[in-house]
């Protein structure tokens, strides 16, 4: 285990560090971490937890994920003493291309409707987990997401913010094809208004479709009517599925990738996910001394040159592996690493530029039980209700992982049909002479590997323990020289960021979540712009 003190917070929190012995599940829903509670107390282990976790957090937080969307999943074997990796992201529709975005009128693949809908994998992934390493019958484990969805669950706070927003969204979507976004509005709404927080919402379509999938062992989503109900929607609304697109899915199980860091040995899922940017950064940022205290301008710095370089590289190279002309090992290497750490100045921001390797709205959870299995498991819609598009009489809404094709045709991730997209949802794991420590993970899009690299320099590094590794301000690295940084962060900080060439913009909360608002800019040092409300009324320049 790593080194560190459970009595030591060295960050504002209300929460202290947790212990159990014989089970514990972690997620973004306390009704979703109840219901793997009680699965593993009803003699489930670590993975049925998990797919019981994975068919609630749908219906009390469909800002996040859905009945349509894919999932990856790292899995601690208590009995093979070994991690695998589930795949369970989806291939585009094979009638879909580029050209057929360019026919519609788009030079990228727009976010709502069809064009970004991609076959979703997690219902398989849930039947590849259970049939693998589960002990419970499917129709079990749905059991409690089935009874939630007939008997309603309250609305939490949190995910009301982001239901509203998507009212808009979706609504203004509506009004310009009320036949392939209307049943969104209907399911969701009440007559076209945004529920209240704390307002029960029913859901027996999503009951009936649960009830499907337990009674076929989700093969009724790729080969029965729950297939045959989304291809027809399609057909009906200008989509692109076929039944054989469905027909021809299934999850994949894959080995890990991973690089030691210090001792530890820092797990991710292989592309098509960006799990390996963190890697790419921890090995850049393995030789460098980031000094005793986390919070200084050097140690900033050298997290976000590592990690900016890093996500340029996976953003070029990373694509579904059958495409991918750059080796994965090239890209892990320690001669490239020496290469790209070499860019980096102690003291000045850098223009980050791909290099090249081959010369030389989601919802995160975990499980752990008794026996030392142990789930690292991470969902997503995309953009938080997806593409949009909910399938009548379902209660499936479906993702928009297809925005993250390119429509560049030399890129490894050009947009063709039968094809996996980049993702950008990464489960993590953490181990130690061949022996488990334990799943983390963090969402928000493409802040995941940023907030990966964090969180474990934080524990390893730093030796917080985990609550304040996670209580830790962050930044994010979102382009060019831009950062956005916490409003945690030390002012001080900020301003010799900004000195040192970093545009910095401070962020009111919830980095990377789409939840943040800026509140001031900072470029060489200068206040751009900006204010803070108090709680008491007055108004505070940072």
């Amino acid at each position: 285990m790593p080194e560190f003190s459970p009595l030591k917070y060295s960050y504002a929190s209300h929460r202290n560090v947790v212990y159990a012995k014989k089970g514990m599940t972690a997620s973004t829903s306390p009704v979703a971490s109840q219901v793997g509670i009680d699965v593993m107390k009803a003699g489930g282990n670590a993975m049925d937890a998990a797919i019981a976790m994975a068919a609630v957090l749908p219906l009390v937080e469909p800002t996040g994920n859905g009945l349509g969307s894919d999932c990856f999943a790292l899995v601690w074997s208590a009995k093979d003493k070994k991690l695998f990796g589930l795949d369970g992201s989806g291939y585009s529709p094979k009638a879909l291309s580029a050209e057929e975005v360019k026919k519609a009128g788009y030079t990228a693949v727009p976010m709502e409707g069809w064009l970004s809908v991609m076959v979703p994998g997690a219902p398989s992934a849930w039947a590849e987990l259970r049939r693998r390493f589960g002990t419970k019958p499917m129709t079990e484990l749905l059991a409690p997401a089935i009874e939630y969805a007939r008997q309603g669950a309250c609305i939490p706070v949190n995910v009301w913010y982001q239901w509203k927003a998507e009212v808009t969204r979706i609504g203004n979507a509506a009004k310009h094809d009320p036949k392939l976004f209307g049943p969104w509005m209907e399911h969701f709404t009440k007559n076209g208004k945004m529920f209240e927080p704390g307002e029960t919402f029913y859901n027996p379509d999503f009951a009936d479709t649960l009830e499907s999938l337990a009674a076929s062992d989700c093969d009724s989503y790729y080969q029965g009517d729950i297939m045959k109900k989304i291809v027809a929607f399609s057909k009906e609304t200008g989509g692109f599925f076929e039944e054989s697109d469905f027909t021809s899915y299934k999850a994949q199980w894959v080995d890990p990738i991973s690089v030691n860091y210090k001792g530890y040995d820092v797990l991710e899922m292989p592309p098509n996910g960006h799990g390996i940017t963190a890697l790419m950064a921890l090995k850049m940022l393995e030789k460098m001394d980031l000094g005793a205290d986390r919070e200084t301008a050097g140690a900033y710095h050298k997290m976000i040159e590592t990690t900016k370089l890093a996500f340029v590289d996976t953003k070029k190279f990373v694509a579904d592996p059958r495409y991918m002309k750059t080796k994965v090992a090239d890209m892990l290497s320690d001669r490239y690493a020496d290469v790209r750490r070499a860019l980096i100045s102690d003291t000045e921001a850098l223009y980050p530029e791909a290099g090249d390797p081959s010369c030389g709205g989601t919802v995160y959870f975990c499980t752990a039980d008794g026996e030392g299995n142990m789930v690292s498991f991470i969902q997503s819609n995309y953009n938080r209700f997806g593409s949009g598009i909910l399938v009548p009489g379902t209660g499936i809404t479906l993702q928009d992982r297809g925005a993250n094709f390119s429509m560049d045709p030399t890129s490894d991730n050009y947009l063709e049909g039968g094809k996996k997209a980049y993702h950008t949802i990464i489960p993590g794991f953490l181990a130690k002479d061949g022996k488990p420590i334990g799943p983390f993970g963090v969402m928000g899009g493409f802040m995941q590997p940023q907030g990966h690299v964090q969180v474990v320099v934080n524990t390893i590094d730093f030796h917080m323990n985990p609550q304040e590794a996670l209580d830790a301000p962050r930044f994010q690295w979102v382009g060019e020289k831009k950062v956005q940084l916490e409003r945690e962060v030390n002012p001080s900080i900020a301003q010799r960021l900004a000195q040192m060439g970093h545009q910095i913009e401070i962020v009111n909360t919830n980095i990377g979540m789409g939840r943040g608002e800026i509140i001031w800019r900072m470029d060489d040092g200068t206040l751009i712009g900006g204010t803070e409300p108090r709680a008491d009324g007055t108004i505070a320049a940072w």
